[in-house]
This record gives structure tokens, C-alpha cells and sequence, in this order.
């Protein structure tokens, strides 16, 4: 008997042992790990132009329009818009059912109040405020922007899927001055942040969030509906890429976001791990150099960057692998409607080294913002340093993580006071494809973007283009500007990546977008 018992009692605890396993490998199939390609600094994708803090604004909040596959673009929280006859006035309708994280309805006066302090900071949204004569809450679902002129740009600013995004998050946070960062993450999207468990440097979570209304669309690119598919999502942050594929192929992570070229051989021999593009359209990488301090200040020597590139010595060093990498000879993405190679220079090392001769260079070290834990900026970083070099130029290269870098390159400070010269970056092509939504064009001083190039004529063209409606006109001033910004550079173009992600084979409907964005992807069991 006793000896029965103790069988019973085997057998229980060996099912419930296998109940607690079954359901421990459950909640592990309803989570998805992803390590990003950096670390989450700060919350605000308003205040900050870190491409980290725009995918979390992806996760919590949500848009009034999307941009699909096609790169058109399509409403996402609004049941519809209209346009008068006159194409000055715009009215928006939100659909019904649209909740913020903390219950509260989301109402056009929360629509209202995102996008004034948007508009405050984003390029595209400066122009729109320029042209705009009043945006009002005309009641809880109507939204009424009035034009002072016919702008032909609304939506491609109120859909555009990159920096400076138009989230729509509560009035209350919005109202919020937009020199100061926000601190409560509440917003509508289909995923809620665990604020007390984000540990920076660390892990950010997210989870489900239940009251999400998709949109009744089949998904496309950003637009379209977005399932929360996954119970919790948690970005883990890995600086070092080796530890980052070891925990892939163990099955520890499911997403690998820009994985280095030299592993995807590695990777494409393991056959629980697939390989992929992680965005539709490709990074433009930049050389980004600060305009108002020494020495790039001096035009000359902006001017000697230009001769001293080849973009092909920049893309061989980081990848040879030709089907990732284009030379591209042009401010815009070869993919844009507005590609021209006018004005284009080939490298020339003896005319670089003669123009900062001619400059009077006085022997201020270049400081270089040298970010490790990203290949791109890291690879680039060092031919550039070499090449400086090489043209008579002294180079300090500051080693430092992408979270350091993106902090300390706001600074406006001399090289002497923990300013900065240069840092690389690698821009999406969304930010990279026409003249008045491009990231490194913007020449408004203290409005253009970190490096703060100021440029009358270019802004004067960038006002043009956006009040043309015809494509040819458009074209033609795309190239007039080209040919300005190759006389005052206020960045150099590096060529263009499309950058890989390695993927859990266990991932299904992973979605193909201008960016990285986790909704709608489906884990198995």
C-alpha cells in the first residue's frame, strides 16, 4: 500500500513538473527578445532624434497616417480626412475607439496639442507651421488644420515614418515645452513600456496593450492593421555583436537587428536562424561634420572632405558583399524620384591635402564622436580617421557607445569643453529622399539637425520645393540644391547599406517596413 502511494505520489509530481515546464515554455514562446542595435537613453521622440527613441514611439504610440509598402501614404487613426476645393483646409476624423494606456479617450485636442509640439522640433514640421494659419479641435473626433497657402506636403508630414515623427500621445504630456523631455510613456499604440522594469543599459519591456483597436486593413509596410501578437516584448541590449549571435543561435534572443557582414556566413549555416533585410529601403551612411566650431567651420576644409571620399574604400571596408552595399553619388537615396549626380566629385587625395593647405588649418585636432558598438560607425569611423590623416588633418578619436554618442553630439560647446567635430551615422532612406524631409540637407542653423549647418540659399530652395506641385519643377530644384549643398557641404554622403538582421526560423509575418517595428510578428510554440 504505502508502496502505492508513493507511486501516486511519483506520478503526480512528475505531472506537475510537466505542467510547470509546458507552461514556462509557453510564456517563453508569448515573449519576443530583441537585441536593437543600441541602448534606450531617453523616452522622448520628440526632444531626441535617436533613432532608439523613435522605434520605442513605434511600440506606445500611434499616427494619424501611415506609409505603406508602396510608400504611399494612408490613414491609421483616422476614420477619414477630407480637403476643401481650395486644398487649404484639411479636416480629420479619429476612428472610434481609440484609448490611451491610461483609459482615457484619445481626443482631437490630444491630436492638436502632439502635433503644435512636434512641430516645434521636426523639419518638415516647422514648414508645415510656417504654412499654417490655425489647427484646432473642432470637436472630440474632428481635428480642422487651415493653410495660409496651398502646401502640397501635408501628408507626406504627417506621415512620414522616420525622425521626427508626428506621434499622437494625451494633451497633458504634450503640452509639455518641447525643449524638455517627457518622462510618462502613456500613449495609444499596441504596446504599453514596463517603465519599472526599463533598466538602461540593460532591457526595456513592453507588453500587450489589450484595449489596442487595430485598424480593419491588411498590413503594409507601417500602415494597415497592427496586432499585438506576443504577450511581452523585451529589447536586450547587447553592445558586444559576438555575445549578441551566441545568444540567437542559442535560442535566447529571436531578433539580431543589423547583424556585422562577417557573421551572416556563420549565420546562414544554422538552420533555426534565417537571414533578412531589416528595413525596405536601405541607410544613407553620412559624415556628418559640426559647422560652427573649428575646423569644419572653415568652408575649405569642408570642401577637402569632399575630394577626400570614395565611397567604395568606405562600403569594402565594412562589407563585401556587393547585393548590401551601393556607391551612390548623390545627397539623395539612388531609389528617390530626386536622384541626380550633379555637381559629384571623384576622389582626389592631392587636392584634399591642397585645400587644407589653403585653408590656414592652425592644427585643431578633429574630434571625432567614434561610436564602438555599431559596425557601421565604428568601420567608418576608423577609414575616416586614416584619411584625415592622410590629408593633413590631426584626428582624436573618442571611443564611446551609441547611447554616449547620441547625448554628447547635442552639445554646442568648443572641442576644448567637451564639444565634438564629426561623428558617422547611418540615416534610413526615409530620411534621405527628397529636399524638405531630408535629415542632413536642413541647413536652418539652429533648427537643422546636430553639426547645424546654416544655409540661405538651401532653405530658400527647400521653401520652393515644397509649394511645387509639379514633379519636373521639383526635380530641377532637387538638382539646384544638390549642386548648392556640393559648394557648402554640410555633410558628405558615404554610400548606401541595407542593413541585415538575423531572425529566429520560429518568427512568422515579420513586417517589411521603412524602419524596424515589431508589431504583427507571430512566435511559435
Amino acid at each position: 500500500m504505502r508502496r502505492t502511494k508513493s507511486l501516486k505520489l511519483l506520478a503526480v509530481t512528475a505531472i506537475a513538473a510537466l505542467l510547470l515546464q509546458t507552461g514556462i515554455a509557453a510564456a517563453q514562446s508569448n515573449v519576443l527578445r530583441i537585441r536593437p542595435f543600441g541602448d534606450l537613453k531617453g523616452i522622448d521622440p520628440v526632444t531626441n532624434s535617436d533613432y532608439m527613441a523613435r522605434n520605442h514611439g513605434y511600440m506606445i504610440y500611434d499616427t494619424l497616417f501611415a506609409m505603406d509598402d508602396k510608400l504611399q501614404i494612408k490613414p491609421q487613426m483616422l476614420e477619414k480626412y477630407d480637403t476643401s476645393a481650395d486644398g487649404l483646409t484639411w479636416t480629420f476624423t479619429l476612428r472610434d475607439g481609440l484609448v490611451f494606456h491610461d483609459k482615457q479617450p484619445v481626443t482631437s485636442a490630444d491630436v492638436v496639442a502632439s502635433l503644435k509640439r512636434w512641430g516645434q522640433r521636426d523639419g518638415l514640421g516647422q514648414q508645415l507651421f510656417a504654412n499654417t494659419a490655425s489647427l484646432e479641435a473642432v470637436d472630440a473626433k474632428t481635428t480642422k488644420l487651415v493653410l495660409k497657402q496651398k502646401w502640397g506636403l501635408v501628408l507626406d508630414a504627417l506621415g512620414k515614418p522616420s525622425s521626427g515623427v508626428p506621434f499622437i500621445m494625451p494633451e497633458r504630456i504634450a503640452k509639455l515645452p518641447a525643449t524638455e523631455s517627457l518622462t510618462d510613456p502613456v500613449g495609444s499604440g499596441p504596446f504599453i513600456m514596463k517603465k519599472d522594469e526599463w533598466v538602461p543599459g540593460s532591457k526595456v519591456v513592453y507588453v500587450k496593450n489589450p484595449d489596442y483597436k487595430p485598424r480593419s486593413d491588411a498590413p503594409s509596410g507601417m500602415a494597415g492593421a497592427k496586432q499585438a501578437n506576443v504577450d511581452r516584448v523585451e529589447w536586450l541590449y547587447m553592445p558586444d555583436a559576438q555575445t549578441a549571435l551566441n545568444a540567437l543561435q542559442a535560442g535566447e534572443i529571436d531578433i539580431f537587428e543589423e547583424v556585422p557582414p562577417d557573421m551572416l556566413t556563420l549565420l546562414s549555416k544554422n538552420r533555426k536562424v534565417k537571414v533578412a533585410p531589416q528595413d525596405s529601403l536601405g541607410v544613407q551612411v553620412v559624415f556628418r561634420m559640426n559647422s560652427i566650431q573649428p575646423p569644419f567651420n572653415n568652408p575649405k576644409i569642408r570642401e577637402a572632405i569632399r575630394y577626400m571620399v570614395d565611397q567604395n574604400v568606405f562600403m569594402r571596408a565594412y562589407v563585401d558583399i556587393p547585393a548590401l552595399y551601393k556607391d551612390c553619388p548623390s545627397f539623395y537615396m539612388c531609389s528617390s524620384p530626386y536622384y541626380t549626380d550633379a555637381g559629384w566629385v571623384k576622389q582626389d587625395l592631392a587636392k584634399a591635402r591642397q585645400l587644407v593647405k589653403e585653408s590656414g588649418y592652425d592644427g585643431t585636432p578633429v574630434v571625432v564622436l567614434h561610436g564602438t558598438e555599431a559596425g557601421i560607425t565604428n568601420t567608418f569611423s576608423s577609414v575616416a580617421e586614416q584619411l584625415m590623416r592622410d590629408i593633413g588633418l590631426k584626428v582624436d578619436p573618442q571611443a564611446m557607445d551609441w547611447g554616449t554618442l547620441t547625448a554628447r553630439r547635442t552639445s554646442k560647446k568648443p572641442t576644448s569643453e567637451g564639444g565634438w567635430s564629426l561623428f558617422i551615422s547611418a540615416p534610413t532612406g526615409a530620411d534621405m529622399m527628397d529636399p524638405l524631409g531630408h535629415l542632413g540637407l536642413r541647413s536652418n542653423c539652429d533648427s537643422s539637425w546636430f553639426g547645424w549647418p546654416c544655409d540661405e540659399q538651401i532653405e530658400k530652395m527647400r521653401s520652393e520645393f515644397a509649394v511645387t506641385p509639379d514633379l519636373a519643377k521639383r526635380q530641377d530644384i532637387a538638382k539646384a540644391l544638390q549642386l548648392r549643398a556640393n559648394e557648402v557641404v554640410p555633410y558628405v554622403p558615404l554610400g548606401q547599406l541595407h542593413l541585415v538582421r538575423g531572425v529566429s526560423t520560429s518568427l512568422t509575418d515579420i513586417p517589411r517596413a521603412a524602419i524596424p517595428v515589431y508589431w504583427n510578428i507571430k512566435k511559435a510554440n
